[in-house]
């Protein structure tokens, strides 16, 4: 790889006013070009491909000379670089004309923003855009030149990938040295000193200026950043703790610390859930270019951060234990315990296991649970097999066409119809590098130490076909985490825990349902995923999370003198 990855401007008219906007930003930092069509365009991303540079952005005029629409150019500029963000930019002679048909393309995810080329200085709109876009593919990067955690690995393995993809969630730019580089010897060195050993045991994790790890599991790395829960003390009872860091509980943190209650939120894997694995969230409120579940996630946390939550990653915990007679409730960790007024159980769901052996054996290796945005990245040139039909098996499939050179989504249903939001599945009907296998699962597969194969079957007719495959992304629907809870609290059928009236009606208090998302022990609340009739949506979850925060406050309150010995519903 040579230089600065490029921005690449298109335009037969304008190509000046854009080239002196974007110098006297991104000169420095970018390798600026500017094309006068779509040709042009083309042939310069392909130079710069071939000689192991990168394009970053493309932005170009709404109107070209060469081409009868701009749709056609981007596809062309697509089938070159995958990854490279594009950018419609219109002059303003034109803006609202070229407006509704281009962005009919928007929604089916042919472009990445439509903006008003810039009539002057300090066009902040446009720059805010623009520098999204340009942290989006930042992060995609396989070796950011930026970093913040570094690893030393002679080996890709499956600890190793596990690390970068715990890193990559928590907003971590990190980086993979091999321990045989002569360029980083001294810096060998000066770990061994600093760890008091004459030979390493790899991988080797230095982030955040902490002290090296000889790392064994994530949750090392995790405890040698942000510590562990039995560090915690805040006379020894908070408010509210959050077991699970997604959409729900990073909500009922921000608000419940906003308005001065002690929080603290465990988080067993990474800050953002499931959702935190989302490439691109476009269905979120207020984000109109979308948002990748990772920024999201890692704005919740910083803004709960502001107010004073407390966050522990990495700590899965095994029992909750509820206080007798009003006495805190106590969240039991390998790490140390969290006494609590009032708990929010809000730990989201696990993926199905798949169930075939020799694919379990390489969980890790090619073979990954959920998006595994690190893994994503290490795909580019090969096949790769998604299996889900649901949001999140969309937005996976769609960012691994960035790299792998094809995508089969594979569905037990006859079409995607049922479980995905429209808006992915136009968007996947449009690229043409991801294919839909519908009435089909995956039966076998194996490789040398790492995924070659894969044999699927029509549920249908039992037939079998066997197809390379370097990448299985399993997106398999949800499973409860509640083996941690107490048989005090309600469960249905699925394990999923009960709330409000969905309380069987023997379990309420003097004829009263609990509160809507409080559940069948007093101060015990669920929301998200875990809850049963939730929405699986990130909207969803962040509203109920958000809307714990006054059942905790009524819970909270002291119960006036007159009240004393009147019976309340649970809370």
């Amino acid at each position: 790889m040579e230089g600065d990855p490029a921005i690449i401007l298109v335009s037969g008219d304008h190509g000046d006013v854009l080239l002196e906007e974007f110098r006297s930003r991104y000169d420095r930092d970018y390798d600026l070009r500017v094309a006068g069509d779509a040709g042009e365009a083309e042939a310069v991303a392909q130079e710069i491909l071939e000689r192991g540079g990168m394009v970053a952005l493309f932005v170009s005029d709404s109107r070209l000379p060469d081409v009868d629409h701009i749709f056609e150019a981007i596809h062309r500029w697509r089938q070159v670089i995958p990854t490279a963000r594009k950018v419609i930019t219109a002059h303003w002679d034109h803006f609202v004309e070229d407006g509704p048909p281009l962005r009919i393309g928007l929604a089916k995810g042919k472009y990445d923003a439509y903006l008003l080329m810039p009539r002057g200085r300090r066009d902040e709109e446009f720059h805010n855009a623009i520098t999204d876009l340009l942290s989006d593919w930042g992060s995609t990067v396989p070796q950011p030149e930026v970093v913040s955690a570094k690893i030393l690995s002679p080996h890709q393995d499956a600890l190793t990938m596990a690390i970068r993809d715990f890193l990559d969630r928590m907003g971590m730019q990190n980086k993979v040295w091999d321990p045989a580089d002569p360029a980083i010897a001294d810096y060998l060195g000066m770990i061994k000193a600093q760890l008091g050993v004459e030979e390493l045991r790899y991988p080797v994790v230095y982030a955040a200026n902490r002290v090296p790890i000889q790392a064994t599991s994530v949750r090392d790395v995790a405890v040698s950043i942000y510590g562990r829960p039995g560090d915690f003390k805040v006379d020894g009872v908070v408010d509210l703790a959050i077991v699970g860091g997604g959409p729900a509980g990073l909500a009922a943190a921000v608000y419940g610390a906003s308005e001065g209650l002690s929080v603290v939120v465990l988080e067993a894997e990474a800050i953002g859930g499931q959702a935190g694995t989302s490439s691109m969230i476009r269905n979120y409120l207020g984000f109109p270019r979308g948002i990748s579940g990772m920024r999201l996630a890692q704005r919740a946390r910083n803004q709960a951060l502001r107010f004073g939550t407390d966050f522990f990653t990495g700590w899965e915990v095994r029992e909750l234990v509820i206080g007798a007679d009003g006495e805190p409730h106590q969240l039991c960790t390998d790490g140390g315990d969290v006494r609590a007024r009032t708990v929010l159980v809000a730990n989201g769901v696990a993926y199905r296991k798949l169930g075939v052996p020799p694919l379990e054996d390489l969980v890790g290796a090619g073979v990954n649970y959920g998006a595994a945005m690190t893994a994503a990245r290490e795909m580019e040139g090969y096949d790769v097999v998604v299996v889900g039909g649901g949001n999140s098996a969309g937005q996976a499939a769609l960012h691994l066409a960035r790299f792998a050179s094809s995508v089969t989504i594979a569905v037990r249903r006859p079409g995607l119809e049922e479980t995905m939001s429209q808006y992915l599945i136009d968007e996947i009907s449009y690229n043409e590098r991801i294919h839909v296998l519908p009435c089909s699962r995956v039966v076998d597969g194996g490789g040398e130490g790492q995924l070659e194969w894969l044999c699927l079957e029509d549920i249908n007719t039992g037939e079998r076909t066997t197809k390379e495959a370097r990448g299985l992304f399993l997106l398999l629907g949800a499973e409860p985490r509640c083996d941690w809870l107490p048989p005090e609290l309600a469960r249905d059928r699925n394990s999923f825990i009960l709330t409000g009236r969905d309380v069987p009606r023997e379990m309420w208090v003097d004829g009263l349902p609990p509160a809507n998302l409080a559940t069948t022990v007093p101060g015990i609340f669920a929301a998200g995923d875990i809850r049963s009739g939730s929405m699986k949506r990130v909207a969803a979850a962040s509203g109920e999370g958000a809307s714990v925060v006054p059942l905790v406050h009524a819970y909270l309150a002291p119960v006036p003198d007159a009240e004393a010995g009147t019976a309340t519903p649970v809370s």
